[in-house]
């Protein structure tokens, strides 16, 4: 009998779903107050234009790569790949010790803001939230234990009821504007100072939290269908539709309710429906909201769980990660171990401290090492055999990673966090990978 192995299941529409709902978690509903509260002006909106233009830029990177290299695991190959025999195994091995770690903070932030915007609808206090959250994280893992042809389906369900919730609050807001807004500057206002730029490096740490996601579908290579056509469609569609999303969204809000009130307000989509409905309509608004979050928890832990079990399959990670379901095809240990962590953070920590320590642990080793490794594959292999071949090359690749350090330093003491883990993650490589017998020497160019 054959070892069981994945299954390419996924079509563009699934695949974008998955993307999509990643997306949009808790995240923009929650991140809106702060990002408003953060600029402490109306330019709040550049905010969430500098996290578009940040995902759509990354986004080239991520395109080109999945498309070349579809398999399980998105990063973990990448980075494999492209700092060869010397670097690679170490980068590829460090690039999954911190996502075992950031993973579980990103289901563990999801679980957390779900339980506090769940606190609009029955006060919860502390111990009603982290029971939420943790009851959360349980009940996702249980609908994530089957077969990936059922889980692309159930993605395009939830999908779709976070669309209807997001166009429900952009045509709300436009059809009941009683607010005029600007998002350019007057007065001493300017857009070059740099004490806006501090302002607007510290405010998109929470927007690209928001718009992080979009990449998700290169963690699920090894199950796409077709992916060098269906891996970039993806990745831009989801860009671009959640940046009208979102942009429209912010709109439509201060269009109700004056930004200087909204930064105030913990449950700003909440207190906007309530302006025009009523109490009871803001409750279903509400429960609506929940249920974009509860989707895009789905798709975090779906995409995830492919992470540990790509390199454990390679031989470059911890065996017991590389299981599959005998019957089911899916890697039931990584998925329970992520989910797992997840809900003991969940019970941990606070949300604001789980995104900063996010996006500090991810952006060295993933997205600016990734980058830099685009440049380094095209010197060594070229691109005439490439999928897909990204715009302006080699300027997005420059931008990324400016754009990335930039955002590494706006997190302030998580980048320190983010470097040890780092330090960590080294000394567990170069003291275990013999007694692993991991096959590191075998990873050539």
């Amino acid at each position: 009998m054959s070892s069981p192995h994945l299954k390419r299941e996924i079509g563009l529409l699934q695949a974008t779903s998955i993307n999509m709902i990643d997306m949009v978690g808790i995240g923009p509903f929650v991140m809106m107050s702060i990002v408003i509260k953060t600029v402490g002006s109306n330019l709040f909106l550049w905010a969430w234009i500098f996290g578009a233009l940040t995902a759509l830029i990354d986004g080239m990177i991520w395109s080109e790569l999945g498309a070349a290299y579809p398999l399980a695991g998105g990063s973990y190959n990448f980075l494999k790949e492209a700092y060869g025999k010397k670097w690679g195994p170490l980068l590829s091995f460090l690039f999954v010790w911190q996502t075992c770690l950031m993973s579980s903070l990103v289901v563990a932030s999801g679980a957390i803001g779900f339980a506090q915007y769940f606190d609009y609808l029955v006060p919860l206090g502390f111990w009603g939230e982290k029971i939420v959250s943790g009851t959360l994280v349980i009940a996702i893992t249980a609908l994530l234990y089957r077969n990936t042809r059922t889980i692309g389906k159930i993605s395009v369900f939830l999908w779709s009821g976070v669309i209807i919730t997001i166009l429900w609050i952009i045509i709300s807001g436009f059809t009941h504007r009683t607010v005029s807004y600007t998002f350019l500057p007057s007065g001493d206002q300017s857009l070059f100072s740099l004490s806006f730029a501090t302002l607007i490096g510290q405010a998109s740490v929470k927007t690209i939290y928001s718009y992080l996601g979009y990449y998700n579908v290169c963690h699920l290579g090894g199950e796409i269908k077709n992916p060098g056509r269906n891996i970039p469609r993806s990745i831009f569609i989801s860009i671009f539709c959640i940046t009208a999303l979102y942009l429209a969204m912010n709109l439509s809000i201060v269009g109700v309710i004056p930004w200087q009130e909204a930064m105030k307000s913990k449950f700003v989509v909440s207190l906007f429906m309530e302006k025009i409905y009523g109490a009871r309509t803001a409750q279903l608004a509400t429960i609506l909201v929940l249920w974009v979050a509860f989707a895009s928890l789905f798709a975090v832990i779906l995409g995830y769980s492919r992470v540990p079990y790509a390199a454990a399959a390679d031989g470059s990670f911890f065996p017991f990660f590389a299981k599959l379901h005998p019957r089911k095809n899916f890697p039931y240990v990584s998925l329970l171990f992520v989910a797992g962590l997840g809900f003991i953070f969940s019970l941990l920590l606070k949300l604001a401290d789980a995104i900063n320590a996010i996006l500090a642990m991810r952006i060295l080793v993933q997205f600016v090492a990734q980058a830099i490794g685009v440049i380094l594959l095209r010197r060594r292999k070229g691109t005439r055999d490439l999928p897909f071949k990204m715009w302006l090359y080699p300027l997005p690749v420059i931008l990324s990673v400016a754009i990335w350090l930039f955002e590494w330093y706006s997190t302030g003491v998580a980048a320190i966090a983010g470097l040890s883990l780092v330090a960590c993650g080294v000394v567990v490589y170069y003291l275990s990978r013999k007694r692993w017998g991991m096959a590191l020497n075998k990873m050539g160019d």
